[in-house]
C-alpha cells in the first residue's frame, strides 16, 4: 500500500519539478533579454548625443543649425544602414526628444525604428547618420502612433546641405526634414516611403515601466536622468547658446563619427 501512494507522488512531484523548472527558465531567459535591452536603449542615447553634436559644429549644416531653432522634435538615427545590390534595404534605430510648448525643454526621449526598401542598383551598403527635425505640430503628433510612412502620412524633404545653405532655401512647408550624412557625404538617403515604428522593448527597458510615446513626451510621466546631457545639449542648440568649446575638432570629431557608427 505505500508502495503504490510512493509510485502515485513520483509524477505529481515530476511535474511539480518541471514546472518549476519552467518557470525558472523563463524568468532567466526574461532577465538578459531585459538588461540586453538597456544597454542598447543607454548605449543608443549616448551615440544620439555624439552624432548631433557632430551635426551642430559641421560647416556644412548651417541650415541645420538654423533649423534647429524652430524644430518641434527632433529624432537622431546614429546609424542607417544601406546595402544590398539590385534591391536597396535601409534601416536603423533613433531617439525622438521632443519640445516643450510652454517652457522650451526637451523631453523624450522616445525610442523608433526607421527601415525602408528601394529598387535600383546599389553595390555594397554604407552606414549613415540621419537626423529628422519634426518642424509642424502634425510632424510631432505622427510619432505618437504607433507606425506611420514618411512622405505618405507625413510630408519629408530633404534638408540643403554645404557651406552656404541656409533655412531659406529649405522646404519650409514640409512636416518633417532630413539630413543625412555618410563618410564626408551629404544627403544622399531617400527616407520618401520609410516607415517609422515604434521600439516599445527599448522603450519599456529604459524607463522601467510601459510607457507609451505620449507618456513619454507629452505627459512626461517618465523619465530618466541618463537622458539629460542630450536634453540639455538640444535645449543650448536650439537657443543658439552653444560655445565653441561645445563643439569637437580634428580627431576628436573621427572619433565621434566612429562612436556613431
Amino acid at each position: 500500500m505505500n508502495s503504490y501512494r510512493y509510485r502515485q507522488r513520483k509524477p505529481a512531484a515530476a511535474l511539480l519539478a518541471i514546472g518549476i523548472l519552467s518557470i525558472s527558465l523563463v524568468l532567466f531567459q526574461g532577465v538578459p533579454s531585459a538588461a540586453n535591452d538597456r544597454m542598447e536603449a543607454e548605449q543608443l542615447v549616448e551615440k544620439a548625443l555624439l552624432s548631433f553634436q557632430s551635426f551642430m559644429c559641421d560647416e556644412n549644416m548651417g541650415a541645420f543649425r538654423d533649423l534647429i531653432r524652430d524644430a518641434k522634435g527632433v529624432m537622431i538615427v546614429p546609424s542607417m544602414l544601406e546595402g544590398a545590390f539590385i534591391v536597396g534595404a535601409s534601416g536603423g534605430n533613433g531617439v525622438l526628444l521632443t519640445r516643450d510648448r510652454i517652457d522650451a525643454a526637451w523631453s523624450g526621449p522616445a525610442f523608433y525604428t526607421i527601415g525602408g526598401a528601394s529598387f535600383g542598383l546599389q553595390i555594397g551598403g554604407q552606414s549613415s547618420e540621419v537626423i529628422l527635425l519634426a518642424m509642424t505640430d502634425r510632424g510631432v503628433t505622427s510619432f505618437l502612433s504607433n507606425s506611420f510612412k514618411l512622405g505618405g502620412d507625413v510630408g519629408v524633404a530633404f534638408g540643403p546641405v554645404g557651406i552656404g545653405a541656409s533655412a531659406a532655401t529649405a522646404n519650409l512647408s514640409a512636416d518633417i526634414v532630413s539630413f543625412s550624412r555618410s563618410k564626408g557625404l551629404y544627403g544622399g538617403i531617400s527616407l520618401d516611403g520609410a516607415v517609422v515604428a515604434v521600439r516599445d522593448g527599448l522603450n519599456k527597458a529604459y524607463f522601467k515601466g510601459d510607457p507609451s510615446p505620449t507618456d513619454i513626451l507629452v505627459r512626461h510621466t517618465f523619465k530618466n536622468p541618463h537622458s539629460e546631457m542630450l536634453g540639455g545639449f538640444l535645449a543650448k542648440a536650439a537657443s543658439a547658446k552653444m560655445a565653441k568649446s561645445d563643439c569637437v575638432s580634428g580627431a576628436r570629431a573621427d572619433r565621434t563619427a566612429s562612436l556613431a557608427r
